[in-house]
């Protein structure tokens, strides 16, 4: 009862928040590496170089499937704005479904563009069905199709560090965020820019992906006060002997 009372809430409130934000633009806080990402998808297409947005090998199953949406998110925008380009993104995943939301994700930013005819199924891939195998055929990406930047965003283990060394070796820089806690150390030890904790799902708003992605963001901000406000309150009511 109290966590569908929980998703009614947080739904509610998700909607009258996203109208609000479509009325009023969003005031974001600088991440350096999300600015950095934003200034990368210009320089690709002055380049004649491609951009590699990896989105792990999570399954959509289960609790890891949110980091890769969120990374679907990001795709999405990054798709439509590289879809000109002579070389343009490619995405792989590690997990048979997402790697058909891949394509799938692929050919509505095209379609956004105006360019769907441009599209090519081949950009969208799965690189391996195992960590290991997956990040291979990552390095293989990273290492023979002109990369200029490895974008990271999804479930990443200990092979992160094997996608980092690849990325130091070919001088490509990466941007990266992972939901595992042995991905993300990894990712912040070895990348230049490196996305903390939930910073991963406020790609999609950073990119311009829509009013909702901007709104999900305030209700993470609400809903992080409102289990604040309920910790220090049973807190107090603990020592003052209520409970």
């Amino acid at each position: 009862m109290t966590a569908l009372l929980i998703i009614t809430v947080t739904a509610f409130l998700l909607l009258i928040i996203t109208l609000w934000k479509r009325k009023a633009p969003a005031r974001l806080r600088d991440i350096p590496a999300l600015t950095r990402l934003y200034r990368i998808l210009g320089l690709s297409i002055e380049d004649g170089t491609r951009l590699h947005v990896s989105l792990g090998h999570g399954s959509l199953l289960d609790a890891r499937g949110g980091s890769a949406f969120a990374g679907l998110a990001a795709l999405r925008i990054i798709a439509e704005r590289t879809s000109v380009s002579d070389m343009p993104t490619v995405a792989s995943a590690g997990d048979s479904p997402l790697g058909l939301l891949t394509q799938d994700t692929l050919q509505s930013g095209y379609k956004a563009a105006g360019v769907e005819e441009l599209y090519v199924p081949t950009t969208g891939r799965v690189t391996g069905l195992s960590p290991f195998s997956y990040a291979a055929g990552v390095m293989n990406i990273t290492q023979n199709e002109n990369v200029s930047a490895n974008i990271l965003l999804g479930h990443l283990g200990p092979e992160a560090a094997l996608l980092a060394e690849a990325s130091e070796r070919e001088n490509v820089p990466v941007i990266g965020a992972s939901d595992n806690l042995t991905g993300q150390a990894i990712l912040f030890a070895n990348g230049q820019d490196a996305l903390i904790g939930e910073e991963l799902f406020a790609v999609g708003a950073y990119l311009g992906a829509g009013a909702s992605h901007a709104a999900s963001l305030t209700v993470q901000d609400i809903l992080r006060w409102l289990v604040i406000l309920a910790l220090l309150g049973g807190a107090a009511a603990k020592f003052l002997g209520v409970l």
